[in-house]
């Protein structure tokens, strides 16, 4: 099995988390990050989290060694497990850790409502309405408490408009006032509202005073996995993010801000030689009560009553070298999705087992109202590249 695992206890994204809930006010159950304590945040007016989707913390160091996300670098942390966007950010959200919060991959089983869901869209993975448009509450399927309503602080979640008022985004950022964007610069003007506001701005019925902005900003990951993250365009944009946070702070100078970069994940690059498809293992399949669920670097199994000996039996032998089997239960058991009390249904959301290839090995099963699609870039495994992202602090 791979070595690399996530830090609960003071060295990854959920102690992050925790500082920031405690440098605002809030209590949390999870230990501060070591890198970060919270007195450091609570001895700032404001405090600005931009989580870059996709900025691995090796990738920073390769590619833009002599950025100022570098130069402000306080060190790598951990994501969770799996380090893939639908769990990493939903712990950024509740401070949570995905065995609290429950969400364990882009595909995950829901069986309070029978089906496989891509929980951040909010429909199910074969097509079909969202939770809401099919009268169902999101808050009873997602009930942790949003960080927003944990602390004491003015909130705010700078989103992207294509998902700010999604069922998952709404849930999630509850006691949160929202603003959208479009762009890069636009999402620093907003966090400039915040900072500086003008005399039409309106905070409702909360006082001036200390606050706190979530800012989640996607187009790295999406360069990534359709160009590669070891392209051009890649580190192109890097640049491209550099420039923008040198402005902001510029622009932000002298209204006491601390403004923290992270990451919900890292990336690696794939071949098409890297697919195993499952379509190809037919008997595989034949062990699966359903496809296989999570992420194609970390996938969820479950089995059929009777097939596990089958099912172990073909990734030891047809499957030997190419993927590390581990039941799900000792995943659990072993830490790797966190600690606290457990979502009611997470068991249901991880399977038998999880299937993790090796290398840069990814799992592809295509469901028949889904068109080819393949990813250059990658992540949701416990390699190094996956699982550490950079944090970055800058003062303005």
């Amino acid at each position: 099995m791979q070595s690399t695992k996530p830090d609960y206890q003071g060295g990854g994204i959920v102690n992050l988390m925790s500082s920031i809930i405690q440098g605002r006010g809030g209590r949390s159950d999870h230990p501060p990050l070591s890198l970060l304590p919270p007195h450091e945040l609570a001895g700032a007016t404001h405090v600005i989290l931009l989580v870059i989707d996709g900025l691995g913390a090796d990738w920073l160091a390769r590619h833009g060694p002599e950025t100022l996300l570098s130069c402000s670098l306080r060190g790598a942390i951990t994501s969770v497990f799996p380090p893939t966007t639908a769990a990493a950010i939903t712990t950024y959200l509740t401070g949570a850790a995905p065995l609290e919060h429950g969400l364990t991959g882009w595909f995950t089983y829901l069986r309070e409502l029978g089906c496989v869901m891509t929980v951040l869209p909010g429909e199910p993975r074969y097509g079909g309405v969202s939770y809401r448009r099919a009268g169902i509450d999101p808050k009873s399927l997602f009930p942790a408490a949003s960080v927003f309503a944990r602390i004491s602080a003015r909130g705010f979640a700078v989103s992207p408009a294509f998902i700010a008022n999604s069922d998952f985004n709404r849930v999630h950022t509850r006691g949160a006032e929202i603003l959208t964007f479009e762009t890069l610069d636009q999402a620093f003007r907003q966090c400039l509202r915040v900072l500086r506001p003008g005399p039409r701005w309106s905070l409702g019925n909360k006082p001036q005073g200390p606050s706190y902005t979530y800012v989640y900003w996607p187009r790295l990951d999406s360069i990534g996995h359709e160009l590669g993250i070891e392209s051009d365009a890649a580190r192109a944009h890097l640049l491209e993010i550099d420039q923008a946070i040198h402005d902001f702070i510029l622009a932000a100078k002298g209204t006491d801000t601390l403004l923290l970069v992270c990451a919900d994940h890292g990336q690696l690059d794939t071949l098409p030689t890297d697919v195993i498809d499952i379509d190809e293992h037919p008997r595989l399949a034949q062990t699966l009560l359903l496809p296989i669920c999570g992420e194609p670097r970390a996938g969820f199994c479950y089995l059929k009553a009777d097939a596990r000996a089958d099912f172990e039996s073909y990734c030891e032998h047809e499957l030997r070298g190419l993927v590390d089997l581990i039941p799900s239960r000792q995943l659990v058991e072993d830490g790797y999705f966190g600690e606290g009390i457990a979502h009611p249904h997470f068991m249901d959301r991880v399977g038998d087992f999880c299937m993790l290839p090796r290398g840069s090995r990814v799992l592809n099963e295509r469901l028949p109202s889904e068109p080819p699609y393949r990813q250059i870039g990658v992540h949701g495994g416990l390699s190094s590249l996956e699982l550490m992202v950079p944090l970055s602090v800058l003062t303005a």
